[in-house]
């Protein structure tokens, strides 16, 4: 038998993975807002700190690999914008409706840090929640409870907006509407949370509603049009409003068992989305109202009742022509019942690129990155995120790309810090092509021509008021065993459609380093 040293064998991985990762991948990042989970750290922090905190966290998950934000803004029928409909979130400030001193908006701070990262910004809110506990949320005298109080129903500690009234999905949308008609979001985003889960011993009461509008339909049948009626609602609006604003849903991993439907997973989880919370989300994904689904899998591999492969798959096959992103349970590195497997993560990273029409991962939540159990961060940063990936594009929201870039300007240069390839160029003007719709550039380099444009060397954020771009390649940055090295560069718009490439530049090593040919 030959043994092979852990290490070697540790770097051969690593070179198959870094060489191998896909060149389109969702990879994201929950920020909870609700409690204080991430951000801010806790209520009334003074704004410098706000940002400061805020620049900290976009900064480590940018050195990680992740390319987009899911941003909690509204956890509570609260805000954390200035909203003309509800109050500053207690989460913020530490009372409700009270501003941030000095005045800033933060909604709009992080939508420009994360954009400055070339990351993307997904606006997270809760569609029903009203208040999150009712023996110790603080409420502003203008807040919707207290402006419509027969709008809510109290269910356990919380308050939630009944979604039965048509009242509420005309409110929920109109607070949509202002969110992307104001603010540069990429995507309204919406987790698990629509009728709320169940409490033991105690049925939902929405007696009233239902004795109004229910119009002889089966209760259940009748809560889960209220969901899907909310849902397109929401997806209509932003179709007529700003179209190229994405759509999303996290919701609970399990639809349905297969034990109460054939066409359920072959699980046995004690909720469903379809039973419990009324969310139909195979109904959201086949009609198109919704662009990607994000179902928590927080359930390890192999697990008795609910098991993660099997869930990855069952998700695959329901995808309905729409994007698939796989919600990671960072979070179970923590308290409670925490995964010992130091290989979780990374083999559900591996499952869900292997698995066809899964786009890419969600994480949750963003401080358990802080850390580091099991060196997750490091193996993100070093090895499965190593290179960078571009967001999948959503072909029915947009297809058109941008014209490719020319380099303009190619030089290689030594240096005291050693040989540079200098690559500049701009925008091919010739074409028609907004700068505006532009948002980034991205270097690829490779040892020859029929792989070039494979895997992203590196991806720039575009200036959108010089038109140009300029990337320098460090000669360490090369592989030692290449000997030839050929350069180009594409560009990218806001929906993710990437041009041809520019025209190509060759360097050759010598012994004075690697120069133009």
């Amino acid at each position: 038998m030959i043994r092979v040293p852990f290490l070697l064998l540790c770097f051969c991985c690593y070179l198959s993975t870094a060489f191998c990762q896909p060149k389109y991948e969702f990879r994201a990042v929950w920020v909870a807002s609700v409690v204080n989970i991430d951000w801010p750290s806790k209520k009334g922090l003074s704004v410098a700190e706000q940002k400061a905190e805020f620049i900290r966290l976009l900064d480590m998950h940018q050195r990680n690999g992740m390319n987009a934000i899911i941003m909690q803004i509204r956890p509570a029928a609260d805000a954390f914008y200035p909203s003309p409909y509800e109050p500053w979130s207690e989460y913020l400030t530490g009372t409700q409706g009270v501003p941030p001193v000095p005045y800033y908006d933060p909604l709009k701070f992080m939508i420009e840090e994360t954009h400055k990262r070339g990351m993307e910004f997904h606006a997270w809110l809760n569609p029903y929640r009203a208040v999150f506990d009712i023996r110790s949320s603080s409420i502003a005298p203008n807040h919707i409870t207290r402006q419509h109080p027969d709008w809510f129903i109290t269910y356990g500690k919380n308050k939630i907006f009944d979604p039965g009234r048509p009242e509420v999905i005309d409110y929920v949308t109109k607070v949509v509407k202002d969110i992307i008609t104001r603010y540069d979001v990429d995507g309204i985003h919406m987790d698990d949370y629509f009728y709320p889960y169940p409490v033991s011993g105690k049925d939902f009461p929405d007696y009233k509603s239902y004795s109004l509008y229910g119009k002889g339909m089966d209760k259940n049948v009748w809560r889960r049009s209220n969901c899907d009626s909310i849902i397109r609602r929401i997806h209509e609006m932003i179709i007529a409003v700003k179209p190229t604003v994405k759509f999303g849903i996290s919701p609970f991993g399990v639809w349905r068992n297969r034990s109460q439907d054939p066409e359920g997973s072959d699980t046995r989880a004690g909720v469903s989305n379809y039973d419990d919370l009324y969310a139909d989300i195979l109904l959201w994904l086949k009609e198109g109202w919704i662009d990607y689904a994000a179902p928590q899998l927080y359930w390890e591999i192999g697990h008795k009742l609910c098991d993660y492969e099997t869930l990855l798959d069952w998700w695959s096959n329901h995808s309905y022509g729409k994007q698939i992103f796989v919600g990671q349970a960072m979070t179970r590195t923590g308290s409670g019942v925490p995964w010992r497997n130091p290989r979780e993560i990374p083999d559900q990273i591996t499952d869900a690129r292997d698995t066809p029409n899964i786009y890419g991962s969600i994480f949750f939540s963003s401080n358990d990155f802080y850390r580091n159990t099991n060196g997750w961060n490091d193996s993100l940063r070093n090895h499965y995120y190593k290179t960078p990936a571009l967001i999948p594009p959503m072909p029915w929201i947009d297809t058109t790309a941008p014209a490719a870039p020319t380099i303009t300007n190619a030089t290689d240069e030594n240096t005291v810090a050693g040989n540079i390839l200098k690559i500049n160029g701009n925008t091919n003007t010739e074409v028609a092509t907004s700068m505006e719709v532009v948002k980034s550039y991205v270097l690829y380099i490779a040892n020859d021509t029929v792989t070039l444009g494979n895997t992203p060397f590196f991806i720039s954020v575009a200036d959108t008021a010089s038109q140009q771009f300029s990337f320098n390649i460090y000669s360490p940055q090369i592989p030692v065993d290449w000997n030839t090295c050929y350069v180009a560069v594409s560009c990218v718009d806001k929906e993710n459609n990437e041009s041809p490439l520019s025209n190509t530049i060759k360097y050759i090593k010598t012994n004075k380093g690697w120069m133009k040919q």
